[in-house]
């Protein structure tokens, strides 16, 4: 069994927390919450993708 890659976990959480966000926001009628969220949602997204290209690189995935 392979072991687990706590930072990819660590996006993928962070993530999911921003994809909450933005509904929460939706249901509270938020734009400026929705913005952020989406803004933090491709921030974390994309640095965990850079992230997970560098471990790949580095032979660690």
């Amino acid at each position: 069994m392979n072991k687990i890659k706590w930072p990819l976990l660590a996006f993928a959480i962070g993530a999911a927390l921003c994809m909450m966000g933005i509904g929460v926001a939706v249901a509270e009628r938020s734009i400026i919450g929705m913005i952020i969220a989406i803004i933090a949602l491709i921030f974390v997204m994309g640095y965990g993708f850079k992230t997970k290209k560098k471990m790949r690189e580095d032979g660690l995935l």
